[in-house]
């Protein structure tokens, strides 16, 4: 990593530095009112970084539960991340040990930014794409610390405010509709889900639907590859 890249990569994560600032300060403000302090705010940021994830162990936290159960709740909250990780393969590819890093900081913003976004003319890929994960890292770390400092030094309500994670990740969706003209993995995501939810519930429809999604993928990777090469080609260029 350089300073060339880390100049570059800025720009294009200002909006997950906006997002994970506030999202962050949520997560700070709800650790510190269950009895955690600024440390363990940084600590948790700095070896789990998962913000749904971090959300769910405060209630976790809380409420003293079993090795078992957040071992169990942690996977089913974190098991769309074998999603990423599959159409990551290419671009992480040749990383070295930054391969590691990598894939431990792969949250959906940075996923969302790394599917998207092309490196500037001069900038090295690969270093390019470290400089984004570790920008947004850095990021959640600040907005979780000043979360929780604020939190102990204001009087703060925070019922609703894991809402923030939830209201983030739809202008994500969003955003991503927007940004493609191929909606066939967004319209098939939100059929399984509402299929399975019909079929088995909303306790128990997350990890089906999530595998059903990954097997349909895998089966149809080719075919949407093919489609996303002919749509590049067909864009005009300048």
């Amino acid at each position: 990593m350089d300073r060339k890249s880390l100049a570059a990569a800025f720009p294009v994560t200002v909006p997950v530095l906006m997002g994970y600032l506030a999202i962050g300060m949520a997560f700070g403000f709800m650790l510190q009112a269950i009895g955690y302090n600024f440390i363990w705010a940084f600590f948790m940021s700095l070896t789990i970084y998962a913000g749904s994830g971090q959300y769910l162990g405060v209630s976790l936290l809380s409420s003293a539960a079993a090795l078992s159960t957040v071992a169990v709740m942690t996977l089913l909250i974190n098991f769309r991340h074998l999603v990423y990780g599959l159409s990551m393969l290419e671009k992480f590819r040749g990383m070295g040990l930054r391969k590691f890093y990598m894939i431990f900081s792969l949250t959906d913003e940075t996923y969302a930014l790394l599917s998207s976004v092309q490196p500037p003319v001069g900038v090295d890929p690969r270093n390019f794409y470290f400089s984004i994960a570790l920008l947004d890292q850095s990021y959640w770390i600040l907005g979780s610390v000043i979360g929780a400092v604020a939190g102990a030094l204001l009087p703060i309500d925070t019922t609703g405010i894991d809402f923030a994670m939830t209201a983030l990740f739809v202008v994500i969706a969003v955003d991503q509709w927007s940004a493609y003209k191929r909606h066939l993995p967004a319209l098939l995501g939100a059929g399984v889900t509402l299929l399975s939810l019909f079929l088995v519930g909303a306790e128990n429809m997350l990890l089906p639907a999530l595998g059903v999604i990954v097997l349909v993928l895998l089966l149809l990777r080719q075919r949407l590859d093919e489609r996303g090469t002919a749509a590049r080609e067909e864009e005009p260029t300048c």
